[in-house]
């Protein structure tokens, strides 16, 4: 399946069960990556592996620098990125500790380096780029997902429509409320700029979203950050029982 590279959200900022072989920190045009690219071997596979929020989790969403990440898989010999996300579930079949394999996404977030296809030269000779995103995830990825699951008995929600808010706050009940309206079925605040940065560098991309919380005002508890833990990780076993699925089949 090529060399896959897996990004780690919330709640996944190290990958245990990865043995490692090397860490390197790779220079980009963009700046740093969040840390080192580590390389190792997941269930007799080769691995990357990158924790988006950096290995001691001090990137805030808004702050990540998704261009020197994406830059360095490539360069460190990615050619498919699975991006694990912590996310809120705003359908009614996206309880705390889901997994989630989204086809659609939003994008509500602003201020965020968003594309590579800067001119920043200034030379009128470059040409304007304009990818195609009607799709915003790979499907041969997705695809390659939902067997993983059927075939390791592990429940996934096939689709969904994902909403990149700003953060770092969580949203309110009138702003998910608004989002549902939209379309948005879960809602999370690192799905982008990272899914077009992935798709400007031809990465096959795919998310899996482990819902973390119901979205503001879609129960009547109060989100707290003991909750939010504890539904990770509970579905970062999920995530786990899913990548030895994902690696052992293909």
């Amino acid at each position: 399946m090529g060399t896959l590279a897996i990004i780690g959200g919330t709640g996944l900022d190290t990958l245990g069960i990865l043995h490692v072989d090397k860490r390197e920190l790779i220079n980009t045009p963009f700046g740093e990556p969040s840390g080192p690219i580590t390389r190792g071997s997941l269930f007799g596979q080769e691995v990357l592996f990158l924790p988006r929020h950096g290995y001691n989790h001090n990137f805030p969403p808004h702050q990540v620098n998704y261009r020197a990440n994406l830059w360095a898989l490539r360069e460190a010999g990615a050619d498919k990125v699975l991006a694990v996300a912590a996310v809120g579930g705003i359908r009614a079949d996206m309880g705390p500790g889901q997994l989630i394999i989204p086809d659609q996404i939003i994008d509500y977030t602003w201020g965020r380096p968003g594309t590579f296809f800067e001119r920043g030269s200034g030379s009128r000779s470059e040409p304007v780029t304009h990818i195609d995103f009607t799709e915003p995830y790979c499907d041969e990825l997705r695809q390659q997902l939902l067997k993983a699951a059927f075939a390791g008995n592990i429940t996934v929600v096939d689709g969904g429509t994902y909403a990149a808010t700003q953060g770092p706050r969580l949203e309110t009940a009138a702003e998910i409320e608004r989002l549902e309206r939209d379309g948005c079925h879960l809602v999370g605040m690192t799905g982008m700029p990272e899914a077009a940065l992935a798709r400007e560098l031809a990465l096959c991309y795919a998310c899996c979203a482990v819902v973390a919380n119901w979205a503001a005002g879609k129960s009547g508890d109060t989100i707290t950050m003991a909750g939010i833990e504890k539904n990770l990780e509970e579905g970062m076993q999920q995530v786990s029982a899913l990548l030895e699925s994902l690696l052992s089949c293909n």
